[in-house]
């Protein structure tokens, strides 16, 4: 995996939180960010799992399953606002 970083924003609140805890334990904010993360998508994997497989049971082949899982509505929900075209 690549080392490439990006900025992320996080309330007044939690930049404090992290300062001290970084301070306290001797890590960059940086690598308590990461372990968190890393620690959360753990702790909630099968939650993760279950919400990607709904969402490709919902795909079809279709431009239209795609847009509707994108768009968050349902397949009726579109045709009711017009559809896509057939190719």
């Amino acid at each position: 995996m690549s080392a490439a970083t990006s900025p992320i924003k996080v309330s007044a609140e939690v930049d404090q939180i992290l300062s001290d805890v970084s301070h306290f334990l001797g890590r960059s904010k940086k690598d308590l960010v990461d372990a968190a993360v890393r620690d959360y998508v753990e702790a909630h994997r099968d939650e993760i799992n279950a919400g990607i497989s709904d969402s490709i049971s919902r795909l079809d082949g279709s431009a239209a399953s795609v847009v509707a899982l994108v768009g968050d509505l349902s397949t009726e929900r579109l045709d009711e606002l017009g559809g896509l075209p057939e190719r």
